[in-house]
């Protein structure tokens, strides 16, 4: 039987992780309070022609059941169930942000603030995130990229590497944003905005992306840049990092560094990595382009 432990940070996806399971034909039931696992293992153990694939889903709104966790996991290695820890997580400025969208309030925040019941949260599973076996970090992730990792992962049976990456793609005249942890200008690469039939169009468009790759330096770029992001991202890996935002910025955030955060997105989609592109500047100041 294969069994999911499905658990992480309330508002960082679960439900609908979940819910994709089930699309996929797992028997599945959330928020069952964690002391009931073995019992409920014990139920199905003879009927795992049915129950072949199961998936649990266990948050905080057990309250102080949520502590029976660990107790629960060291019952089921006793008794040789294998089991899997799958953590969804989410930067707390997101969490916050989609609390306020839903105008939901925090499972345990009661009458605080939401950052304080997040806060707490955290701390509370702390020792569950670092005994997990994959850790998918929501943050800047789409919800259909999270529905094509998980069937990836138990469908098609793919590695999962640990680490979500999102490439922002900016233009250098509307600010550099603040929350990516490598950017990269790629302003020194000739820009198509000068070329007047090119000006209307974006780094999608295959004019632009003749023009851009038509260079050199483009291509020696490419290729170094490619290097070492696969050098990084295994040592990221091997540090803990579960979510990485590589920056890509030329003046507009229009062209060159759309056709590079292309190109870099389906190498790294070929490694294995789940990737999402964010093209944040590319719809602004349509009429100058650039």
């Amino acid at each position: 039987m294969q069994f999911i432990i499905v658990t992480g940070m309330s508002g960082a996806g679960k439900s609908t992780a979940i819910n994709h399971f089930e699309d996929m034909g797992y028997y599945c039931m959330d928020n069952l309070p964690p002391a009931l696992i073995p019992n409920f293992l014990d139920l199905i153990k003879d009927k795992q022609d049915i129950y072949d694939k199961v998936v649990l889903g266990i948050d905080i709104r057990g309250g102080i059941l949520f502590d029976e966790l660990f107790n629960s996991l060291n019952n089921l290695i006793n008794q040789k169930h294998e089991y899997q820890i799958l953590f969804f997580d989410c930067q707390d400025d997101m969490l916050i942000k989609r609390y306020k969208e839903t105008r939901r309030t925090h499972p345990i925040s009661k009458n605080d603030r939401i950052y304080e019941g997040i806060s707490q949260e955290r701390k509370m599973l702390q020792h569950v995130k670092q005994g997990a076996d994959y850790i998918i970090d929501t943050t800047y992730t789409l919800p259909k990229d999270v529905k094509e990792a998980l069937y990836s992962m138990y469908m098609e049976k793919s590695e999962f590497k640990n680490l979500m990456i999102t490439i922002l793609i900016f233009g250098f005249k509307y600010g550099v944003p603040i929350d990516a942890d490598l950017i990269f200008d790629v302003r020194f690469i000739p820009n198509p905005f000068y070329d007047q039939s090119l000006r209307p169009l974006t780094g999608n468009d295959q004019a632009v992306q003749d023009y851009v790759l038509q260079f050199d330096i483009t291509n020696e770029f490419i290729f170094k840049l490619n290097d070492m992001i696969e050098f990084l991202l295994p040592n990221y890996m091997k540090e803990g990092k579960n979510q990485l935002v590589i920056g890509i910025g030329c003046t507009g955030g229009k062209h060159r560094s759309v056709v590079i955060g292309n190109i870099l997105s389906k190498s790294l989609k070929e490694n294995g990595y789940m990737v999402n592109i964010d093209c944040r500047d590319i719809d602004k100041d349509s009429k100058r382009g650039k």
